[in-house]
């Protein structure tokens, strides 16, 4: 067990490498109740999220979700977070756990009449059932899944308790993220380790969490983005509707994409044995021109990968440059993100841990 933004969370119930093996080859089932979980509802609630997402809510219809940033004004990043929208004027917000207080209270700065948020992150436990077989290996009592499109949700049904049902994660597979009242969470959890135990399914913990998330080159707030951070460098442009009209942080990032990000988030992989560590040095041609923000081995691919945000322009796929591990460098090869495309329906990049 370990503390994780004010949680004590477990990094592994067996092991890191057979919980991350059963999420690839089966699925595996995490407690991500460390997730911040705020409703947000009244006649101006798109108006006002609009206001504080990079992101277009507007086309977002009910029973659907969409992954976004939020921003100071300078464009760094305060958060990276999902946002269901459950009806016209109600919405459910996902933030990062460390984050939670953080962003409440950013969003209470701006919040303006008639809009309401309560949060509901005690009263309402988040679980996550991820890998190729999860829509096959729910248990008896569990509403039908297959119809739910990628990034969509709705109430349902999991071994006979009320959920609402998302299909989202953060491990790059297929599965699903799943709602329930906090009271009854563990009937849950049990039946599906019970129905799946004999086809691999497992409990997994933060440590094949990470590796899962970093195969699928899905970022990790406050390794891979801060506030000091903007999105179009963390790779994440693509969450930024600059035509939605004024949102905080607009002005400063329609310049950075006018004249191109100062630095970029690219992958490397290295031989077996050098794992690039959060913090190492990433040196191009000799000269300190990065650092790794992300990295691990992954016992999938195997062999180490890392995420790097680098100086100056993008380097190019294939490319070589060396990296700090353990007081040495090591040579590292750039390679096309993501590492890992698995069994999930869509390569948008969902949050987060």
């Amino acid at each position: 067990m370990v503390d994780f933004g004010g949680w004590e969370l477990p990094q592994q119930y067996t092991s890191i490498r057979d919980e991350h093996l059963a999420v690839r080859k089966a699925a595996g089932l995490f407690d991500i109740s460390h997730m911040g979980r705020l409703v947000v509802e009244g006649a101006g609630a798109e108006s006002y999220l609009q206001g504080l997402l990079t992101n277009d809510l507007a086309s977002l219809a009910p029973g659907h979700a969409i992954y976004t940033l939020m921003c100071k004004e300078d464009g760094g990043a305060i958060d990276d977070l999902v946002v269901y929208r459950e009806a016209a004027d109600r919405f459910l917000v996902v933030v990062n756990a460390a984050n939670r207080e953080k962003d409440t209270a950013w969003m209470r700065r701006h919040i303006p009449a008639g809009v309401s948020m309560n949060d509901h992150t005690e009263d309402m436990s988040l679980i996550a059932f991820q890998g190729p077989r999860a829509h096959a290996l729910l248990p008896r009592g569990s509403s039908t899944t297959d119809d739910i499109a990628y990034f969509a949700f709705r109430p349902g049904k999991i071994a006979g308790v009320a959920a609402l049902i998302s299909r989202t994660g953060y491990t790059g597979e297929d599965g699903f993220e799943l709602f329930i009242e906090s009271g009854r969470v563990g009937e849950v959890w049990d039946a599906i380790l019970s129905r799946g135990k004999a086809e691999g399914v497992l409990p997994a913990g933060l440590g094949a969490r990470d590796a899962t998330r970093l195969e699928a080159a899905l970022r990790l707030y406050g390794n891979d983005m801060d506030e000091t951070v903007n999105p179009y460098e963390a790779g994440l442009g693509w969450t930024v509707k600059l035509g939605k009209g004024d949102f905080i942080g607009r002005d400063a990032l329609a310049k950075v994409k006018e004249s191109g990000p100062r630095r970029n988030l690219i992958g490397l992989q290295t031989a077996p044995g050098d794992i690039p560590r959060h913090g190492a040095a990433v040196s191009n041609a000799g000269r300190r021109a990065g650092v790794v923000t992300s990295g691990t081995h992954s016992f999938f691919l195997g062999h180490p990968i890392a995420l790097a945000l680098m100086e100056g322009p993008s380097l190019r796929v294939g490319e070589k440059v060396t990296v700090e591990v353990r007081g040495r460098e090591a040579r590292a090869e750039v390679v096309k993100l993501p590492f890992y495309r698995g069994s999930a329906r869509s390569a948008v990049a969902p949050a987060k841990s």
